[in-house]
């Protein structure tokens, strides 16, 4: 076959293209054939960034993904028959403290591509971990009980957290989940989860009838992730019911370097609680069920202010 390449589309493929980028994430064709000389392949030259994909200013749902056009990703979901965005999830990172930007950006870099099949079992800790200095992770912020102290790999708690609520929104099975000691400032009481290699993971089971394509991307200080396979789940809505709330306390740090009787306050602080949560199934025939999805305990994220 005689095969050219153009980069000027005729009007039926390019009203197609729009059509398919402009509508979801199941539908995009980047090769086609040529209309008007059916001996012809077409290359259509598109964007590997999607421009209209969410940018929510906190951590949510989210349907419209960065990563629609991408060659990798399309690829990836052809080969393995996921063309059907189950859900995806941006986590939005409020003033990370230092080394997790970086690490949830290599760690979002390990996940993405990954495929979960039908009745397995995702391990975080199985899947990039274990993070360390070898693995390229660096030294991050991690909660220890009351306090915040520097760990290889802190920051990854937030691919977990994100990784949980895709798995609660997909309607999966949660085998494993830990909420954090102390609360955290990107997702609502009871929604976050933590991990500590060889201790704590966030462990999913794929209850689907087919594959899940994970697919990741740190841009700025927003993680996307979408799960993949081939039928939407049902509705779900998340309920929380909050009590034993106490005050955080306030930590004094001497700091020379400041003019002397200065202040300077480092770490808001949050209140520390006891969380209760369910979350609503709302099938499509109308009927829902109420699933318990446990407790979460919270000592409260102390108040950091310098002083001198």
């Amino acid at each position: 076959m005689y095969k050219s390449k153009h980069t000027i589309l005729s009007i039926s493929l390019i009203l197609l293209l729009f059509k398919s980028a402009s509508t979801n994430d199941e539908c995009f064709a980047y090769i086609g054939v040529n209309p008007i000389n059916p001996n012809e392949e077409v290359e259509l030259i598109i964007s590997n960034r999607n421009d209209n994909y969410d940018i929510p200013e906190i951590s949510g749902e989210v349907s419209n993904m960065p990563w629609r056009n991408d060659k990798d990703f399309l690829k990836a979901k052809e080969k393995y028959d996921t063309n059907t965005l189950i859900a995806g999830f941006c986590a939005v990172l409020k003033n990370p403290l230092p080394g997790e930007e970086y690490n949830v950006g290599l760690a979002s870099k390990k996940i993405k591509g990954q495929i979960v099949k039908p009745s397995k079992i995702f391990s975080q800790n199985l899947a990039i971990g274990p993070y360390t200095k070898i693995r390229g992770f660096k030294e991050g912020a991690s909660y220890i009980g009351g306090n915040i102290i520097m760990t290889e790999g802190g920051g990854v708690c937030k691919i977990a957290t994100t990784i949980y609520n895709l798995g609660v929104l997909s309607n999966l099975e949660i085998i494993e989940r830990h909420n954090h000691s102390m609360p955290v400032n990107y997702v609502p009481y009871g929604q976050d989860a933590t991990v500590a290699y060889g201790v704590k993971d966030l462990r999913f089971k794929n209850t689907t009838e087919a594959p899940i394509l994970i697919w990741s991307e740190m841009i700025g200080n927003r993680l996307y992730m979408g799960f993949y396979g081939r039928e939407k789940p049902p509705k779900i809505k998340w309920n929380h019911e909050i009590k034993d709330i106490t005050e955080p306390p306030i930590k004094y740090i001497k700091n020379e370097n400041l003019n002397p009787g200065e202040m300077k306050p480092i770490l808001g602080g949050m209140d520390g609680a006891t969380v209760k949560s369910t979350i609503t199934i709302l099938y499509r025939d109308g009927h829902f069920v109420i699933k318990n999805m446990g407790i979460s305990h919270y000592l409260p994220l102390p108040k950091v202010i310098e002083i001198n």
